[in-house]
């Protein structure tokens, strides 16, 4: 396994495990669908974005709190496009 691989890897596995349901389910999938095609400078956005509070991330994708300007950048703005597409796609009516 490359280096690039091992670390895909692992940041898909940080956003799936985040300890905070809403997060998980919204960037997990998001990790899972998307982090291969991220550059590596993304997945340095990506991943500095994995080191803050769950709360504060889910808030700042749903909408609850503006983004600060460090995070308001094209992954974030992915990850808060993603979470209309999959909530489209479950059909369901609790995207939050």
């Amino acid at each position: 396994m490359t280096s690039e691989e091992t670390r895909l890897k692992k940041l898909k596995y940080r956003a799936w495990h985040r300890g905070f349901r809403e997060a998980d389910l919204i960037l997990g999938p998001f990790a899972e669908n998307h982090v291969s095609s991220l550059s590596p400078a993304e997945l340095d956005l990506f991943e500095a974005l994995l080191d803050q509070p769950d709360h504060d991330i889910y808030q700042w994708i749903v909408g609850q709190a503006p983004t600060p300007p460090e995070f308001d950048h094209q992954v974030m703005n992915r990850i808060k496009l993603f979470r209309y597409e999959a909530h489209e796609a479950r059909g369901d009516d609790h995207g939050g």
